[in-house]
């Protein structure tokens, strides 16, 4: 797949001005978004993602379309759980609904440019390097084992990471509690301090780094084209506040999302192993020489991601049929 620095640049900006498009038409005044707005906003850039699909099968092929849609659609599945990640901060800050949009936003762009570096430093460690799938499978399977064993603790352990956070960041800067408007800075007695807004940006900052670990080796495990890792990032996280806004009142009803995200980490940790078996370099193993073992196609990693997160999804709803829960009020 042969990507120019034309088409890359043309890409970032476009990106870059689907951003400052959301920051000016919906962000810059504070408002609580309406469930009209943030559905029709969702559609629309799922829409977007969707239509690119279509100009990677029009420039490069059906084979690469459909490594961008499975990578997609597992960023997607995996920015849902992180939603429910930002419930809880927003609530543990007790953030006003109506600056819930620009700390969503900021988080959201600071989650771009990180999964930018992670994305540009596994491009160039898989170049050098074909025995990383190794450390990139093992390390998506301990993350499916932690993902399950956390699973049902998610609000215990996410405060615990907040506390912390807000811990450290009070010894270091000076801090208020109170909030001043949509402000990350304001002043009192004349000395600047830091309100809970930027208290609970850092907490979403970071939040996002862990995330950015997990989810730049799974979409490895299924490109290893970097235009397509970093396209279906940027698309999977565009929209994300207003699906925040869209489910919210519905992720505490998603029980069983945890679970099936697990598997699909799971599921890529050993298509990565496989992978790194077939491509095998290391001495000690099979004495440097390939191993001839069963790989897993694009169509069906497709196929085994949606299917689990159908799996999933339907038997949340079914468990908790009759206990829709109302928007989050934080």
């Amino acid at each position: 797949m042969q990507v120019t620095a034309l088409i890359w640049v043309i890409t970032i900006v476009v990106i870059l001005g689907l951003f400052v498009f959301d920051f000016f038409a919906h962000v810059r005044t504070p408002h609580d978004p309406t469930f009209k707005e943030s559905g029709f906003w969702s559609a629309v850039y799922i829409g977007i993602a969707l239509l690119f699909g279509g100009f990677v099968a029009w420039k490069w092929g059906s084979t690469y379309a459909g490594e961008y849609y499975a990578g997609f659609v597992t960023e997607k599945a995996l920015s849902v759980d992180n939603l429910f990640v930002f419930l809880i901060i927003m609530t543990t800050f007790a953030v006003p609904r109506i600056y819930q949009q620009k700390v969503l936003l900021i988080g959201i762009v600071l989650a771009l440019v990180m999964r930018g570096v992670f994305i540009a430093v596994g491009a160039a460690a898989i170049n050098a390097f074909s025995w990383v799938f190794y450390l990139f499978g093992a390390f998506l399977i301990f993350t499916a084992v932690k993902l399950l064993k956390d699973s049902g603790h998610e609000v215990e352990v996410e405060e615990k990471r907040d506390s912390r956070i807000v811990a450290l960041a009070k010894r270091i800067l000076p801090t208020t509690d109170e909030y001043d408007g949509d402000k990350l800075v304001t002043r009192i007695d004349g000395k600047r301090a830091v309100t809970p807004l930027l208290l609970a940006l850092l907490a979403i900052g970071f939040a996002d780094l862990l995330f950015a670990l997990d989810s730049i080796p799974a979409i490895y495990g299924l490109t290893e084209q970097p235009y397509l890792v970093f396209t279906a990032n940027a698309f999977a996280l565009m929209g994300l506040r207003q699906l925040y806004f869209l489910i919210g009142g519905l992720l505490d009803r998603l029980v069983y999302l945890s679970y099936g995200l697990s598997a699909i980490l799971a599921f890529i940790g050993a298509k990565l192993v496989l992978h790194a078996l077939h491509e095998n370099t290391l001495p000690f193993v099979n004495g440097g020489e390939h191993i001839s073992v069963p790989e897993i196609s694009t169509p069906v990693s497709l196929g085994v991601i949606l299917g689990i997160l159908v799996v999933a999804t339907v038997a949340s709803l079914i468990k908790t049929r009759g206990g829709v829960s109302a928007p989050p009020q934080a």
